[in-house]
């Protein structure tokens, strides 16, 4: 028999029994889309959590800190060798997946402007870095190199600032003082300690100097209400060697705050980096920089530590939602294999006309595993439809929710055609012992039978 009689003799058998045959898609329908939405429901879980790292920090980012700058690293290398500095920059350049290393330079300040005070965290970062990280701005642009310090803050750092009569600020009012920090002079104290000297008075009566204000200009402020957190949020930006410069200028001939200083107490004539950035050509490969550089003696830190082993909870929760989804189908597959055994039945006549007048064997087990792929197939497409329809749904209802739980279900293509097709393979596994009874049965006796 050709394959086209095949395929219409198997359709035209299965509308003979409309009734049996829609119950029996129904299962497949129902089988198709628990697993379908069970799994949309991992994916959408695992794509939401990437995002809001991705959306709080560089996924291909590693931070890398000198040995003992947050604890000590049991490093057996002299950390003298292990500083932060433009050689360690050119060395960790060369190496294989990096495609860039930004150096950043810290420093903590006082900002002042009318009666308000706050603590203020700096980062002096290169231009690259600045361009590159796609920072989101509410006023304003980044600051520009080749110019006079300038700063970039962050959506949050208004949070900070306190009524310096009062010490009440934002966490005590739940409102934001009157500060515009594109338009309003923000004064800023580089040397804290003269800061605080001059606040308390040497009882002796030693004269103490006061420190310095700065009037630093605002070049933009990042985009984002007092609750709204990024990486950006927190630190108030700035170029590199605009700061370097200016910590030169403030404590020329002193130690500056957070610099090592040499055994004799004098500061060293360069000024060393707070933290490198590097960044990685792929996810995939952060974890083998990170350890080639753990290995050197640096501290390192990266968001991959903890993705990849949210990732296996999140495999494993992705793996339990199918499995669920799985029983569904295996009982709809046990309803075809019912279906297919009864069909032999009925038609144990026309099997055995069949076989008496020459069809092949084979001819008669494909004509009932095709029935049983079209149970498949028209089950497998119509759950996936529904699937697609029950994913809308499910976002819609918990879309802006309290839960914070938006587009949770999700179907990527391959998913939908995936499930399409092992429809009707596992359609066609529970045809397959049916089939071959089929093939089995006498001619003569099928011929006989009522």
């Amino acid at each position: 028999m050709k394959l086209g009689d095949l395929l219409s003799m198997s359709l035209g058998s299965l509308f003979k029994r409309k009734i049996r045959t829609i119950l029996t898609v129904l299962g497949v329908i129902i089988g198709t889309t628990s697993i379908v939405v069970m799994l949309s429901l991992g994916i959408g879980m695992k794509q939401s959590m990437l995002e809001e790292m991705q959306a709080s920090e560089s996924l291909t980012a590693i931070e890398v800190n000198a040995p003992g700058r947050y604890y000590d690293s049991g490093s057996d290398k002299d950390t003298e060798e292990l500083r932060l500095n433009d050689d360690l920059v050119e060395l960790l350049s060369g190496m294989e997946h990096v495609m860039s290393v930004d150096p950043v330079l810290e420093c903590s300040v006082i900002l002042k402007q009318g009666r308000y005070m706050a603590y203020g965290q700096i980062q002096g970062v290169t231009q690259s870095f600045l361009r590159s990280r796609d920072i989101p701005l509410g006023e304003g642009r980044l600051p520009q190199a080749d110019q006079e310090l300038e700063f970039l803050y962050g959506n949050i750092v208004l949070q900070q600032f306190q009524d310096e009569k009062t010490n009440r600020g934002y966490w005590d009012t739940g409102e934001l003082p009157d500060i515009d920090l594109m338009k309003d002079p923000i004064y800023v104290i580089f040397d804290m300690d003269r800061y605080w000297s001059s606040k308390n008075p040497d009882p002796n009566g030693a004269a103490t100097p006061k420190p310095k204000k700065y009037l630093v200009p605002t070049a933009g402020v990042v985009a984002g209400g007092p609750d709204d957190w990024t990486q950006y949020s927190y630190y108030i930006y700035c170029d590199i060697d605009a700061l370097r410069t200016q910590l030169q200028r403030e404590f020329k001939g002193r130690a500056i705050p957070d610099q090592p200083v040499q055994k004799n107490g004098k500061p060293y004539r360069e000024i060393f980096y707070s933290q490198l950035i590097v960044g990685v050509d792929d996810m995939e490969n952060v974890s083998a920089v990170q350890e080639l550089i753990n290995n050197m003696g640096y501290q390192t830190y990266s968001s991959m530590q903890w993705i990849e082993s949210d990732m296996k909870i999140m495999n494993i929760v992705q793996a339990v939602l199918g499995g669920i989804g799985a029983v569904s189908l295996l009982v709809a597959a046990i309803g075809i294999t019912n279906t297919m055994m009864m069909s032999i039945y009925e038609r144990t006549k026309e099997i055995g006309i069949m076989k008496v007048i020459g069809c092949r064997i084979r001819d008669i087990q494909a004509l009932f595993l095709i029935e049983a792929g079209y149970i498949g197939l028209i089950g497998g497409t119509l759950g996936v439809g529904l699937s697609y329809a029950l994913s809308l749904v499910i976002n819609k209802l918990l879309s802006g929710s309290e839960m914070g739980l938006d587009n949770i279900s999700r179907i990527p293509l391959w998913l939908g055609g995936i499930s399409i097709v092992f429809a009707i393979l596992i359609a066609m596994v529970a045809g397959f012992i049916p089939s071959v009874r089929a093939m089995k049965l006498s001619p003569l006796a099928a011929i006989r039978a009522e």
